[in-house]
């Protein structure tokens, strides 16, 4: 079964540099707020890859936004 976000379609994962290019944070700054609980927990893809859910991302981002 596939997961699916709030639009009714499948969850689409997204890699670092597309995080980094979305949130405008470095590599280094999204681990950090990572370690503290403060920006979305990577999803294991394989032994040596990391991916973020697109919804969590899209919704961090949205958060700021309300926050400033």
């Amino acid at each position: 079964m596939k997961s699916t976000d709030s639009a009714n379609r499948p969850t689409r994962i997204v890699r670092m540099p597309e995080v980094v290019t979305r949130t405008g944070l470095s590599r280094a700054s999204v681990y950090a707020l990572m370690s503290k609980g403060r920006f979305p927990k990577s999803i294991k893809l394989s032994e040596r890859a990391v991916g973020w859910r697109e919804s969590d991302v899209a919704a961090w981002i949205e958060s700021r936004q309300q926050a400033a």
